[in-house]
């Protein structure tokens, strides 16, 4: 692929999301629309793993201005792999929220659309301040998201849930960008190629670099910075969760990997404060879901722990450690959507998530259950699925670096987290079929339909406050989940049941993607232009 063609990834989005407000209310040219883009955008992604098969990068400065004047795209490895799965979770979570009636809103599309032009623009940038620029780009249509299915009808949660969302994002935005700031002052660039091991050698552009990491660090919800994730993330709805979980904590992952890499280059001094505080994330993480009692808010916990497991790839810097940790990241991505998307089928036909309210749904919904146990036991680790392989690999790394505490951490935590998935799997899956009377489409998970002002109405049972004074009851006839509606939950299971059967190939890809982090000169000199 032509590095002139880097730019589209970002333009296509954005016009296309210009083009769907422009025709207004046509639900189907919506749809074609949103998934027809990204859909391209996957397959042009692909076409770049297919280019960087033997390692390499390619780079375009915008409007032919010199590099170093102009805003740099780069693509190497890891960048097409990140560009293919964001792409993939983004169609897969588009068609849940068409399945679930959540894609009814008008500005549904053009904000997705416009989310992925940021996604793409971060994961392409060179350059600090227009990482912050496409960073900003990914927030301003997430703000929309968060709220725009509960649009005149949120709950309290709901509105907690989006006021922290967006006052956690807009104070890490400032942090981050007071950071970009401070290495400009110190450095006097924020071109990448420019900053190249500069870190290593100069404390104040260490320290300036350090506030930027600790911004993203906040972003990926690594604690102590935590919190807001698990109370945020489970007040929207099942679709937007999802969404979520798979682009705007990983694109901070994945600058945290680029800017150690590149910019610190890999300095070693350092990586005793990652490895303690992500074993402490993935601690902290796990334990937080112990005493959480809806689905959403135990996956919400276990993403926080997971995330733990992912950064200690760039903890170890070794390129078993930055392997299994890029190949940890995108079997991560995949697998969460998968385990929001399966309980927020549930949650959408029957009306809640909460444990206790619901059980026995496996024997009135076998493929939901089914797509749930697999994602749950990958989640876990357990063989054959991606997770196992994950994890393997990751702990084969810690060994290698010397790092048996973290071993003994990552064991003790999978159990945890197996034990999390099955507290799931018994309090929703299995067992009698019983549920409570909480009706089927009440927020925030209901089904809804559009309202004559663009937004969503939800359904309200009568007789509901008097209803959930019944502990339980056998689960009424309501229609079962949909084949459109599994469909998502369904896909990214299989997904992870054959990235783990056939896990050589992406941890080939991942290799690759992690000898072009060990060694940043390929990606520097085509940052530079040279």
């Amino acid at each position: 692929m032509s590095a002139a063609l880097l730019p589209l990834f970002v333009a296509v989005p954005l016009m296309m999301a210009a083009l769907l407000v422009i025709v207004g209310d046509r639900r189907v040219v919506h749809a074609v629309g949103l998934l027809g883009t990204m859909i391209t955008a996957v397959g042009a992604a692909v076409l770049l793993i297919l280019e960087f098969r033997s390692g390499g990068a390619i780079a375009h400065g915008i409007s032919s201005w010199p590099f170093g004047i102009a805003i740099p795209f780069v693509a190497d490895m890891f960048t097409a792999l990140m560009l293919v799965v964001t792409g993939l979770l983004t169609i897969v979570c588009s068609w849940f929220a068409i399945a679930s009636g959540r894609a009814a809103n008008v500005y549904f599309a053009p904000l997705v659309l416009v989310l992925t032009a940021g996604v793409n623009g971060a994961l392409l940038t060179a350059d600090l301040f227009n990482l912050f620029v496409f960073i900003e780009v990914m927030l301003l249509p997430s703000y929309g998201l968060f709220v725009l299915a509960a649009r005149h009808k949120g709950t309290l949660q709901q509105v907690a849930g989006a006021r922290l969302y967006v006052t956690l994002n807009l104070l890490t935005s400032t942090v981050f960008l007071i950071g970009v700031g401070f290495i400009y002052g110190t450095a006097g660039t924020v071109n990448m190629g420019e900053l190249a091991g500069l870190a290593k050698t100069d404390p104040t552009v260490a320290i300036s670099g350090v506030v930027c990491l600790f911004a993203l660090a906040i972003k990926a919800s690594v604690v102590p910075v935590h919190g807001w994730l698990a109370a945020a993330y489970p007040a929207t709805s099942p679709a937007i969760t999802a969404l979520f979980s798979g682009l705007h904590t990983k694109v901070a992952i994945y600058g945290i990997y680029r800017m150690y890499a590149v910019v610190f280059d890999g300095d070693s001094r350092w990586l005793w404060i990652g490895v303690t505080l992500f074993c402490l994330t993935m601690v902290i993480g796990v334990l937080g879901a112990v005493g959480e009692k809806t689905t959403r808010s135990i996956l919400a916990f276990h993403m926080i722990s997971q995330i733990g497991y992912i950064l200690l790839g760039v903890a170890l810097f070794t390129l078993a450690g930055l392997t299994a940790g890029i190949f940890y990241l995108l079997h991560h991505m995949i697998v969460k959507a998968s385990l929001f998307l399966s309980t927020g089928a549930v949650e959408v036909r029957y009306g809640t998530g909460e444990i206790g309210k619901l059980s026995g749904i496996a024997k009135r919904e076998p493929v939901i259950a089914v797509a749930f146990f697999i994602a749950a036991l990958s989640l876990a680790g357990l063989p054959p699925f991606s997770g196992f392989v994950a994890k393997f690999t990751l702990i084969l790394a810690s060994v290698e670096a010397g790092q048996i505490a973290a071993v003994v951490v990552m064991l003790v935590v999978s159990l945890i987290t197996l034990l999390s998935m099955l507290k799931i799997w018994n309090g929703v899956f299995w067992g009698d079929s019983t549920a409570s009377h909480h009706d089927a489409d009440v927020a925030p998970a209901a089904s809804a339909a559009p309202s004559p002002s663009g937004g969503v109405a939800v359904k309200q049972a009568p007789a509901a406050s008097a209803a959930r004074a019944t502990s339980s009851a056998v689960v009424a006839e309501r229609p079962r989940i949909g084949v459109a509606l599994a469909g998502p939950a369904v896909f990214t299971a299989a997904i992870t049941l054959g990235l783990g059967l056939g896990a050589e190939l992406l941890l080939g890809l991942s290799e690759v993607a992690a000898e072009g982090l060990l060694d940043t000169t390929a990606y520097v000199q085509a940052v530079m232009g040279s």
